[in-house]
């Protein structure tokens, strides 16, 4: 068992590791542990876990990762304020202007994400509760996901824009014109989700497959995760992603033109989020 090196969470939880990191019977088991921010992505906690799958990337021991976000939400996705991201900024300023913006986006986002999905071994996910935008890209990346009955999906047009390879085309446009949550039920039968668990035996449910998994030979493992990804890249894979995250800048560019309808919220959340979470509650009520 160890940690990652990469900071102290925040949110009143005192100092440790943003992410948490152990092996086990071939199981590499990774936690991200920011509960306190509902395991929003700042850059430190992007690169301890960048760091994590390497090592278990590179652990000839490790033949299945499974990873968990601690607390009540998988991710509410990236972190666009917390004190801690803002100091970070602070201190590790990225460049300006449009390039910088690129390459903050693409290393930061784009890059370390399209690794995690070739990582040369199965990896499986478990969500519960908000699995939002940066949340969404973290699952999407893994081979396999379990989901909890609570688990609510909300995806938009971000940097690692795997939705049109995770859903139907149709679909997509239907979640991200409107945007609404997808729900743990919808996230399976439209093949998101690979299983739909009670929240009480979602870590168990998920370490019982990787545990099964990881009795398999590691070099076929290796070989049949490549042939199905390798399918996906031969049909376009991974050149979409690299032109959405193009199509990403220019759209989010684009905000700030004077008759764009986007207006940025006084808080630390997207305008989409905000709308979608404002659908949810609608939809609840009974009519």
């Amino acid at each position: 068992m160890g940690d990652v090196p990469g900071g102290t969470a925040g949110g009143g939880e005192g100092a440790g590791p943003l992410v948490r990191y152990e092996v086990a019977d071939h199981v590499a088991r990774i936690t991200v542990d920011r509960p306190g921010y509902r395991n929003a992505q700042s850059r430190v906690l992007l690169e301890a876990l960048d760091e994590a799958f390497l090592r278990a990337g590179d652990d000839v021991d490790v033949h299945v990762v499974a990873l968990f976000g601690a607390g009540e939400h998988f991710s509410a996705g990236h972190d666009l304020g917390t004190p801690e991201e803002l100091a970070d900024r602070a201190e590790r300023p990225w460049r300006g202007g449009i390039r910088g913006w690129y390459e903050q986006t693409y290393e930061l986002f784009f890059a370390n994400t399209l690794r995690w999905r070739n990582l040369p071994k199965p990896t499986v996910v478990a969500v519960q509760g908000y699995c939002i935008f940066g949340g969404w890209m973290l699952a999407s990346a893994m081979d396999v996901i379990f989901a909890a009955e609570d688990a609510m999906f909300l995806g938009s047009h971000f940097q690692y824009f795997s939705m049109p390879w995770d859903l139907p085309a149709r679909k997509v446009k239907e979640l991200l014109f409107e945007p609404r949550f997808l729900d743990a039920a919808e996230a399976e039968r439209q093949g998101l989700v690979n299983r739909v668990v009670p929240r009480d035996r979602l870590e168990d449910e998920v370490l019982a497959w990787a545990g099964r998994v990881a009795q398999n030979d590691p070099f076929q493992l290796r070989m049949t995760k490549l042939a199905v990804n390798q399918a996906q890249d031969a049909a376009g894979f991974t050149s979409h992603l690299v032109n959405a995250h193009g199509l990403y800048v220019l759209g989010r560019l684009g905000e700030r033109d004077p008759d764009s309808f986007v207006v940025e919220p006084a808080g630390r959340r997207r305008p989409m989020v905000q709308r979608a979470l404002e659908n949810w509650e609608l939809n609840r009520k009974p009519r």
